[in-house]
């Protein structure tokens, strides 16, 4: 269940001249230069489609198949009546538990649903921006929801995405609010249930807390297709198109609204969930440095917690 998209990296940069340009593309998507510098602004003509419209949501997975059981399951369990989804997941075939999980679900058939495994060479997926790239200009959907494994998309959640995408042209979208999870360790039992082998999973929702959403982020960016096919997802900065020998931080995500000269809009979509957890899977396993950023992100997550006290349903 894959596709014939093709994929070749570019030759990889010395690592002072990625670190260099890395800073740079940085301090650019930041503001410091203007964006048409580096791409063509992205098309003005844009269809407004109305009626039975196609999305594709786009993820990457690897070694985080206990999050992905969850993303796939909600699809399964919740299959969207008013709008046609291709699930697109970006992995590579050394990550067993998620080819096994894929294999699993193969075989689910669901309306309206098209499963669309697409396996890449691992040092390619760990940079984000090269799937992300690759599904963007080969997409046939109207529209194109880049997003992460940890989001699901529950109960009336993509029907009324639906509803709300109906003649808009706007470049970028994104949901104005995520129900999401405290930051779960790898031993929370919602985590060790989904690691026990492939299988239907779901969430109790009484551990979600609503947080408010006020621009695009990685997994939440829902993009109008013709921009995705016209401008693909920085194909024009060579850093983001580079492979990497771990899972890269995904600075493209800003450099991505950069290019296209916005933040997002705000739409009302609900039951859009998330797993949040407090070890990252760009983290190296027993690395002094990965367990500083565990630690950090864990108080950062208690202090935000706190400061903005999230309302629960």
């Amino acid at each position: 269940m894959t596709s014939d998209v093709p994929f070749r990296a570019p030759e990889e940069a010395p690592f002072l001249a990625r670190h260099a340009n890395g800073t740079l593309l940085r301090l650019a998507a930041g503001g410091l230069l203007p964006a048409r510098w580096f791409a063509p602004p992205p098309p003005s003509d844009r269809a407004a489609r109305r009626g039975a419209l196609s999305l594709e949501v786009v993820s990457h997975c690897w070694q985080y198949s206990r999050f992905l059981a969850y993303q796939l399951s909600a699809l399964a369990q919740f299959p969207p009546q008013k709008l046609r989804v291709k699930m697109t997941v970006f992995y590579a075939q050394e990550d067993t538990q998620t080819q096994a999980l894929l294999d699993f679900f193969a075989q689910k058939a669901v309306p309206n649903v098209e499963w669309n495994w697409q396996a890449l060479p691992k040092a390619a997926l760990f940079r984000r921006g090269i799937g992300r790239n690759l599904a963007a200009r080969a997409t046939k959907a109207d529209w194109i929801w880049f997003t992460d494994c940890d989001v699901m998309f529950r109960a009336g959640c993509l029907d009324t995405l639906a509803e709300q995408l109906q003649g808009r042209t706007e470049a970028l979208l994104f949901p104005r609010e995520e129900r999401a999870t405290p930051l779960l360790s790898e031993d929370d039992p919602v985590l060790m249930r989904s690691a026990a082998g492939p299988a239907l999973v779901d969430v109790d929702d009484q551990n979600f807390t609503t947080r408010r959403i006020d621009r695009a982020t990685g997994p939440m960016q829902i993009t109008h297709g013709d921009v995705a096919r016209a401008c693909g997802y920085c194909p024009t900065l060579r850093l983001y198109q580079q492979p990497a020998d771990h899972f890269c931080k995904a600075y493209e995500d800003r450099a991505f609204r950069w290019l296209l000269g916005t933040q997002g809009v705000g739409i009302d979509v609900p039951n859009v969930y998330r797993l949040r957890h407090a070890t990252k899977g760009r983290y190296r396993a027993g690395s002094t440095s990965g367990q500083l950023r565990g630690a950090i992100r864990r108080a950062k997550s208690w202090l935000s917690e706190r400061l903005t006290a999230p309302r629960a349903r």
